[in-house]
């Protein structure tokens, strides 16, 4: 009789290619969970180094809670922070994806991205103001007598925005994430000529 080569039998190969796609979603997985833990310690470095922000000089006290801009930039911080360690959390268990799941993130990546790219522009805006100074408002070039407090939030701003770069990436990953579980069949209305791309899951 002919020997049968168990390789090349079909329940080998179907084993193989689940292996396969296991390895996929493991270093796919991992990627992701490293991708959020990187803006968590971005955010509590820029918070850290805005709530230290504090200096005192013969022309009085400078604190970034003096400051809304500064203030907001902390707490967006906070929450983006507690947001990506969560978010790492879930991501990290070894579960299927879900289209909730999916829709979640998706939404809540694209929310912070833009909560935090408002904070850092703002910030930044505040920032230029105690730099150059605006006559028009009356607003003094406050760097001028507080060079370490505009340092410092300098600093936080930066770190900030490369918050928003990270976040930019995970955007792009969640929508890819997503939108690639969808179909796009097109669907002709006889008699019509009327074609309407729909979407299911």
């Amino acid at each position: 009789m002919e020997k049968r080569d168990k390789g090349s039998s079909p329940m080998a190969t179907m084993m193989g290619s689940r292996d396969e796609n296991e390895d996929v979603e493991n270093t796919t997985r991992t990627a992701e969970t490293m991708l959020r833990l990187v803006p968590m310690a971005l955010c509590i470095s820029a918070l850290v180094v805005m709530l230290k922000n504090t200096q005192t000089n013969d022309y009085g006290s400078l604190s970034y809670s003096d400051l809304g801009a500064f203030r907001y930039l902390v707490h967006v911080n906070g929450i983006c922070a507690g947001y990506s360690l969560l978010s790492a959390v879930i991501v990290a268990m070894p579960r299927a994806s879900t289209m909730p799941r999916a829709w979640t993130f998706f939404l809540l990546d694209q929310v912070l991205t833009y909560v935090i790219l408002a904070a850092g522009t703002v910030s930044t805006e505040v920032l230029y103001l105690a730099s150059k100074g605006d006559t028009t408002i009356t607003w003094s070039e406050a760097c001028v007598s507080f060079g370490g407090f505009c340092h410092k939030a300098l600093i936080s701003i930066v770190i900030t925005f490369v918050v928003v770069i990270c976040y930019a990436a995970l955007s792009l990953l969640s929508s890819y994430k997503l939108f690639s579980k969808y179909d796009s069949p097109v669907l002709t209305y006889p008699g019509k000529g009327i074609e309407i791309a729909t979407f299911h899951g």
